[in-house]
C-alpha cells in the first residue's frame, strides 16, 4: 500500500505498473488525435474519439464527471485553441481551422489509477512562432522530466522548466495553473509550479508519480475564467500552448509513464530499468 509523507502518496513498484497501464491508455488517446485533428474537424468529434479509445481499453476517462466546484465536467478532452490555455470545453461549433494550435488534454483510470497527459497539436500549416511556441513547451516539459531525474527537491523541476522556457524565448509561464501529484486521484500534492528555485520545496523520492505540466503564452502570463466556469484564455488574447506527461520516479531513475517508449528516447540513462525494459 501508499503510505503518505508530507501529504504525498508514495507508490509502490507494483503500483506504479498499474499506473503505466493507465499511461499507456492516454498515450493511445493522443496518438488518435494527431491522426484525427485537422482543419473542419470538431472539438466535439474528436472527444468522442477519445472517449471511444479510452472505453474501448477497458479505461474511464478521468476528466468526465470531474468537479472542482463548478459541477461535472462534461467531456473526456479538455481542447484548447488558441487562446484557450486549459480546460477549454469541446463542442460541436469549436470547428478546426487551418494555422490553429490546439491542446488536447486527457485522463484515463485503469483499477482505480490515473493517468494524465497533455500535446499540442499544429492544424495544417501554422505560423513559424506558433510552431516555435509548442516546441518551447514541449522542450520545457523534457528540462523538468530530466531534473526529476537529478535533482533533489521538486524546485528543481520547476527551475528546469523556467530555464528551458527563457532560453527557447521570450515567452509567458503562465503562473495560475501547473503540474501535480497524481495516482488514486488525478490531482493530489505536490502542486508543481513551472518556475521556482532549486533547492526550496519537497525532497523528491522514489514512489512518487507527478504530472509535469507546463503552459506558456506568445504574450502576457496572465489568464482569465470564462463564464462556463472552466475554460481559461490569455488575458491578452495571445496564443497559448499546453504539454504534459505523467512521470514516475523509481530507485533508478524516471519512467515516463504516458510516453509510449517510457522517456527512454528523451532520458536515454535516465530512464529506469523498468521503462528500458519494455
Amino acid at each position: 500500500m501508499f503510505r503518505r509523507r508530507d501529504r504525498i502518496q508514495y507508490k509502490t513498484p507494483e503500483q506504479i505498473r498499474k499506473m503505466r497501464a493507465a499511461g499507456l491508455v492516454v498515450a493511445e488517446v493522443h496518438q488518435a488525435m494527431r491522426e484525427s485533428a485537422g482543419p473542419g474537424v470538431s472539438t466535439a468529434e474528436l472527444d468522442r474519439i477519445a472517449e471511444d479509445v479510452i472505453r474501448g481499453a477497458g479505461a474511464v476517462p478521468s476528466f468526465k464527471g470531474y468537479d472542482i466546484g463548478f459541477g461535472p465536467y462534461p467531456a473526456s478532452i479538455c481542447s484548447s485553441v488558441n487562446e484557450q490555455v486549459v480546460h477549454a470545453i469541446p463542442a460541436k461549433d469549436a470547428v478546426l481551422e487551418p494555422g490553429d494550435l490546439l491542446s488536447v488534454d486527457v485522463g484515463a483510470i485503469v483499477d482505480g489509477w490515473h493517468g494524465d497527459a497533455a500535446i499540442t497539436i499544429e492544424i495544417g500549416e501554422v505560423a513559424p512562432e506558433l510552431r516555435a511556441l509548442r516546441e518551447a513547451c514541449e522542450a520545457s516539459m523534457w528540462a523538468g522530466i530530466r531534473a526529476a531525474a537529478t535533482s533533489k527537491r521538486l524546485g528543481g523541476i520547476s527551475h528546469a522548466i523556467e530555464h528551458a522556457v527563457e532560453h527557447s524565448g521570450d515567452y509567458g509561464i503562465v503562473t495560475g495553473f501547473g503540474g501535480h501529484g497524481i495516482g488514486t486521484e488525478m490531482h493530489q500534492d505536490p502542486h508543481i509550479l513551472n518556475y521556482g528555485r532549486p533547492g526550496e520545496g519537497p525532497k523528491l523520492r522514489p514512489g512518487m508519480a507527478l504530472a509535469i505540466e507546463p503552459m506558456i503564452t506568445l504574450g502576457s502570463p496572465d489568464t482569465a475564467e470564462l463564464e462556463d466556469g472552466w475554460t481559461i484564455v490569455t488575458d491578452d488574447g495571445s496564443v497559448a500552448a499546453h504539454t504534459e506527461h505523467t512521470i514516475a520516479l523509481c530507485e533508478d531513475g524516471v519512467w515516463v509513464l504516458t510516453a509510449p517508449d517510457g522517456g527512454v528516447a528523451q532520458l536515454g540513462e535516465l530512464a529506469a530499468s523498468a521503462a528500458r525494459a519494455e
